[in-house]
């Protein structure tokens, strides 16, 4: 079994708020993150897969296609996107856009289209927020 990485990035904005809390509690609890008009990160996305080599091209999987993939199903809804305001993830009623959360949007928009390329298994989403911050997503939630 052999893991393959292929690592992206988008630039996205977001705020933490909670509607159902006052703005006092919002600002309490999340600080200069609850700003309504939100700020931005350079994110960096990890997605690892998992298969054995074709005998014939020694690929886990065509690094294109999960390329495309990812591009297709992730970053064409994110990058240059406020999370909050312009996506279905993270939108009117979604989830807060922390980074715990945008791993596991990452692995829902991605897990059915790779595990459905023949030999190959979704394993892994670690995003970064910052160089010293990320979260890591393996399934299961």
């Amino acid at each position: 079994m052999i893991y393959l990485t292929r690592r992206a990035t988008f630039s996205a904005s977001h705020y933490y708020r909670n509607p159902a809390w006052t703005e006092e509690k919002n600002r309490q609890v999340f600080g200069a993150c609850a700003n309504p008009n939100g700020h931005g990160h350079n994110y960096t996305l990890e997605v690892t897969v998992a298969g054995n080599p074709d005998p014939v091209t020694g690929f886990v999987v065509d690094l294109k296609w999960l390329r495309d993939l990812i591009e297709r199903n992730l970053l064409d809804a994110w990058d240059h996107r406020h999370l909050n305001l312009e996506t279905t993830d993270f939108g009117p009623g979604g989830v807060i856009p922390t980074t715990e959360n945008l791993a596991i949007a990452a692995w829902r928009r991605l897990e059915s289209a790779v595990n459905a390329a023949d030999g190959v298994t979704l394993t892994r989403i670690r995003i970064y927020e910052t160089p010293e911050i990320f979260a890591e997503y393996r399934g299961g939630l």
